[in-house]
């Protein structure tokens, strides 16, 4: 849609009001019509971005569709065939060996795409499409522990930015664009369209939300996530048997709870960049970061004797609303998760912290008089708000998730959790929009990794 359609229809509602206020001077109903053409000036914008939100939404709800569908087959071919275990450090140099010959330029990820809403420059090439489709497949296949939705993420926004040049977009139309497809990779890829909404309006500058943004992310969330649903594709259901009334002591715990999750976001925040540094500074071969990082978590899987602390991790979470855990769960999956992503392979760290959250909000569960399913719950998604600043985005995806009732709990957890963690995050490009504290002020306008 050309960019001086705008322009043409606000020309157009001068002109006839103009008339109107001409030949109807004096008459009551002017005032009516005045309100009427000026009510509907935002109708060339509504129009303008729910064609370009149609486009990209099903571009990235049929992505996100065939990426669910392929890593539910390759999980499945890796448990039936273990022994592709040991091939995971041969995997993570062809990973490595593939971004250092061609991917150099789209190895930051996720952070590129902050830093791209921050500071739009040149079109994000498609090609970090399939690349991380295909480094987060051969991850999945082979052992390593990571997630999915930086891969979906990627996915959406290296679709959806090749529509800047035909739809001739802006700048600062770029941006929109941009937020609106991290909300519907994140909406499609976990079937929360509303919290992949707010994702995308919180995720890449803490403390303010965008506005201008509000309905192109909410439009993509929800046709990206439609078209992922049409294509027969299904999301893990999770639920919470029990929910106390609200009283003063359960808020307490809930507290409590709180602050041991904003611990662990911040711990897995701090330690995954410190490793990460460790691999760059000792292994300056970037192909070989992610052999010797494959070497240590197939030898560790193997020690264990067990798969699972590896792959998404789904029936541990889906366990952890149910049953009792090992108090140690949570620990294990974050080394496997920070090893395995520190080192270069491809993936995610939502899922992962999922099960982290999830796992520690079971091992409270033995200590703070809160029903299991609930704290799982709380811990699924305040680990998650802690460790990627988004707490009003992680409040919405525990309603959607585990139902409305809940609300009051998982709300506390992700707030405290956010404020307990700190100016931490596994998205070092984001920019610190609102200082959380008042004496961190002078950090305002600052990126997470200008902290470091």
């Amino acid at each position: 849609m050309a960019p001086g359609f705008e322009c043409k229809w606000t020309a157009f509602n001068q002109e006839i009001m103009s008339i109107i206020k001409k030949r109807s001077s004096g008459k009551k109903g002017v005032l009516l019509l005045r309100i009427f053409f000026r009510q509907y000036a935002a109708t060339p914008y509504i129009l303008k971005w729910l064609v370009i939100c149609s486009s990209i939404g099903t571009c990235i709800g049929t992505a996100s569709a065939g990426f669910l569908q392929s890593l539910d087959w390759v999980t499945n071919y890796r448990e039936s065939h273990l022994w592709l275990i040991a091939l995971l450090p041969i995997g993570g140099f062809a990973i490595g060996l593939l971004y250092k010959s061609l991917g150099k330029d789209i190895e930051a990820g996720n952070n590129l795409l902050i830093d791209s809403i921050h500071n739009p420059k040149e079109i994000i090439p498609f090609r970090m499409a399939p690349f991380v489709y295909l480094g987060t497949m051969v991850t999945h296949i082979l052992g390593g522990s990571a997630g999915r939705e930086g891969t979906a993420l990627q996915m959406a926004g290296a679709i959806a930015d090749q529509f800047s040049k035909p739809f001739r977009l802006s700048a600062s139309e770029r941006k929109i664009l941009l937020i609106s497809a991290i909300a519907g990779g994140f909406g499609s890829v976990f079937g929360t369209p509303l919290a992949g909404a707010i994702f995308g309006l919180e995720v890449f500058l803490i403390g303010r939300l965008k506005y201008d943004a509000i309905f192109p992310a909410f439009a993509t969330a929800t046709i990206a996530d439609l078209v992922t649903k049409l294509w027969n594709t299904h999301h893990t259901h999770y639920q919470i048997d029990t929910i106390p009334a609200i009283s003063a002591l359960n808020i307490l715990y809930a507290l409590v709870a709180g602050i041991a999750f904003g611990l662990c976001a911040a711990t897995f925040s701090k330690v995954i960049h410190y490793i990460a540094c460790i691999f760059k500074s000792t292994i300056p071969y970037p192909p070989l970061r992610p052999f010797i990082g494959g070497i240590i978590v197939a030898l560790a899987v193997w020690a264990i004797g067990t798969t699972k602390y590896i792959g998404l991790g789904i029936p541990t979470i889906v366990a952890s609303f149910e049953q009792h855990l090992p108090p140690f769960d949570f620990a294990l999956k974050m080394v496997f998760t920070i090893l395995t992503l520190a080192a270069g392979f491809k993936g995610g760290e939502v899922t992962p912290l999922f099960f982290i959250g999830a796992a520690l909000g079971n091992a409270l569960s033995y200590f703070v008089p809160l029903p299991t399913g609930l704290l799982a719950g709380m811990g699924f998604v305040a680990v998650f708000a802690g460790a990627t600043n988004t707490p009003l985005a992680c409040s919405i995806m525990a309603m959607e998730l585990f139902g409305s009732s809940c609300g009051v709990y998982v709300a506390i957890a992700c707030v405290v959790s956010y404020l307990l963690s700190g100016h931490n995050s596994i998205y070092q490009k984001q920019v610190i929009g609102e200082a959380k504290l008042k004496s961190l002020t002078h950090q305002t306008n600052k990126t997470l990794k200008d902290l470091r």
